[in-house]
Order: structure tokens, then C-alpha cells, then sequence
């Protein structure tokens, strides 16, 4: 299983220019963690951008749902980042991996690992939400997400 992790929310850029989370971002990824491993995520990989508030959210992550995985900021992340990147470090992965980063490159992500072309409408994904995908035979499928509340 493939977790994307949009992070929960973040400060805005002129209270803390770091943009680290909320306290209702905090609330966000806790309960984003806790429903997660409630429909089975136990990342042994979390993956994050090494943004503050992304590193923030894949710490919940990490101590919520499975904190003997490992954890560590990987290229390809970033908002901007070829959403290539992320799908040639998916190939040939069997881990259970929770990757988290931000808007628009999660969306492209998605697009990109479901098999929809590029020049199609982009797919949609929740903001500050998740989405779980599932490797069947030759493709990755949607499993399940989670929209913030």
C-alpha cells in the first residue's frame, strides 16, 4: 500500500514564515493518523518533503500508526517536484510506504501513479487529507481517503 499524505494545516507564511502546523493542523493530523491506522496503514516507510509542516505530519504518522518504521525527508517532494520522481522511487517497492508532502505535486501523484494521462482533468485530492492506493496486478489502485472534517 502507497499512503498520500497532504499536510494538515499549516500556519500562514506572515505568522510563522517556518509555516509550521496549526494547533487545529496538530488535531488534523492526529485524527487524519488515527483513521488511517483504523483501516489498516502500517507504513514501514514514511517518506516526507523536509518541510516543517510536513515533517510534523509524518511524525503523527510515525508515532500513531507505526513507530518502528522508518522516517526521512527524500527528494521529489516538493510542491513543484516532477511527480515522475515519486512514481520511479514507487517502482518495485512490497513496503507499505506513507508519503507526505503538499499541493499541487500530490494531486500529480495521484494522476500519475493511477495511470490517467497527463493531459487529462487532474484527479481530484483532499486538502490536508489522505489517500490510500493499492498495487493490483499491473496498476495502483484507490483503496480509500481521507477527507478532513
Amino acid at each position: 500500500m502507497v499512503l498520500l499524505v497532504h499536510h494538515a494545516e499549516a500556519e500562514p507564511p506572515g505568522v510563522d514564515p517556518m509555516r509550521p502546523l496549526s494547533a487545529r493542523g496538530r488535531a488534523q493530523a492526529e485524527l487524519m493518523a488515527r483513521e488511517a491506522a483504523a483501516r489498516g496503514a502500517k507504513p514501514e516507510v514514511i517518506w516526507h518533503s523536509g518541510k516543517h509542516r510536513a515533517r510534523q505530519t509524518a511524525d503523527v504518522f510515525w508515532r500513531v500508526c507505526n513507530p518502528f518504521a522508518s522516517i526521512t525527508a527524500v527528494r521529489g517532494l516538493q510542491p513543484t517536484d516532477p511527480p515522475e520522481w515519486t512514481r520511479d522511487m514507487l517502482i518495485g517497492e512490497d513496503r507499505q510506504i506513507a508519503v507526505v508532502g503538499h499541493m499541487p505535486s500530490l494531486p500529480r501523484i495521484l494522476q500519475l501513479l493511477l495511470g490517467a494521462h497527463p493531459d487529462q482533468s487532474p484527479v481530484s485530492f483532499p486538502l490536508n487529507g489522505a489517500v490510500a492506493l493499492e498495487w493490483r496486478e499491473d496498476r495502483y489502485i484507490e483503496r480509500w481517503r481521507i477527507e478532513p472534517t
